[in-house]
């Protein structure tokens, strides 16, 4: 009966593919969530050309799905705490579990949506989740003996010129913030601006550069013979490092390892829902769900993967994304420590 089921969903969204004369799905995704391989065992499934935009910062993501209201995407990765944003906005549209049925074989914790907060909104699911990580350390083992123990060690003068920094400038506010101590990463008072300003001018005057998706970091990393990475992608930059030879360690700072849920959702301006749940559900399946594991070193959440670290920060709404993005641009601008707080 289910099988059946499935099977007559599968045949109404071909129809309604052929019917509007669907030419194109768009998706905007992470790197290495939609691999070729799944892409095109999509487009042998269903009448439909994948047109996929992949992002490396969530500003640039954020920019590229507010675009004409979410009118140029179909289907989005998100994590929660953009998906939280992006319903505040009106760009998002909900998602029907029914017309996902590979939801059912998800791990337990990530199949009831009213056990994670801001995956429903009004009693209505927004996403489905699809992979997740911490954003740790990455220290090589040659240089440092032990692991680091603290976020601090991206600013200490020691490796000066040998640390890796991600250019994304919410989640440098926010390792800024841990390391000043403040309650939250996620919610910066007033009167700490000028204290996290400072700390993200002296982070930028110890890191030998910033990347934006994980290829690059392990490039920047290994050309320069770093010593220390701040982990955006996490296990997915780890293993791309250790594939390529690194002797490489993954560490958790003691301040708390932020870590991200990503989600797949559908855009308010999507061309054709029935699609857009046809993807989401094949990203679910076997094929997408194993190469996560296996090519990206990530999890996801069909299996159970690795104990956490019990001092997870999982990413909330902050308190003005748009201002932290201004901030982190005149640092890397270079500009004076008066300037970056007029941001």
């Amino acid at each position: 009966m289910q099988r059946r089921h499935v099977l007559a969903a599968s045949l109404g969204v071909v129809g309604a593919a052929q019917a509007k004369g669907t030419a194109a799905l768009r998706v905007l995704a992470w790197p290495g969530y939609a691999e070729p391989e799944v892409v095109r065992a999509f487009e042998a499934k269903y009448p439909v050309k994948v047109e996929l935009t992949v992002i490396d910062t969530d500003e640039g993501l954020w920019q590229r799905l507010a675009a004409r209201q979410g009118g140029e995407f179909d289907v989005v990765s998100l994590n929660i705490a953009e998906l939280n944003r992006a319903v505040r906005a009106g760009l998002l549209q909900p998602v029907d579990s029914v017309s996902v049925p590979t939801i059912r074989r998800q791990l337990p914790r990530f199949q009831r949506a009213e056990d994670i907060p801001g995956l429903k909104h009004a009693g209505r699911r927004f996403g489905v989740p699809f992979t997740y990580s911490t954003m740790g350390l990455i220290y090589d083992k040659r240089q440092l003996s032990e692991p680091p123990r603290s976020l601090q060690v991206l600013w200490d003068p020691r490796w000066q010129g040998k640390v890796v920094g991600y250019e994304g400038g919410s989640h440098n506010v926010s390792i800024a913030a841990q390391v000043l101590g403040l309650s939250s990463p996620f919610q910066v008072p007033a009167e700490a601006w000028p204290q996290v300003a400072e700390r993200l001018i002296a982070l930028r005057r110890n890191v030998l550069g910033f990347y934006g998706q994980p290829d690059e970091s392990v490039a920047l990393f290994l050309r320069h013979g770093a010593a220390l990475m701040f982990a955006n992608y996490g296990t997915q930059q780890l293993r791309l490092l250790e594939q390529a030879g690194a002797a490489v360690g993954y560490a958790f700072p003691r301040e708390g390892t932020l870590a991200w849920l990503d989600c797949w959702a559908i855009s308010r301006g999507s061309a054709d829902v029935p699609m857009a749940h046809a993807w989401i559900d094949h990203v679910l399946g076997d094929l997408a769900s194993d190469l996560l594991v296996q090519r990206q070193g990530l999890a996801n959440t069909r299996r159970a993967g690795d104990a956490p670290d019990p001092r997870l920060l999982w990413l909330e709404p902050v308190e003005d994304a748009a201002r932290r993005e201004r901030l982190w641009a005149r640092v890397i601008a270079g500009d004076s420590l008066n300037k970056v707080l007029s941001a």
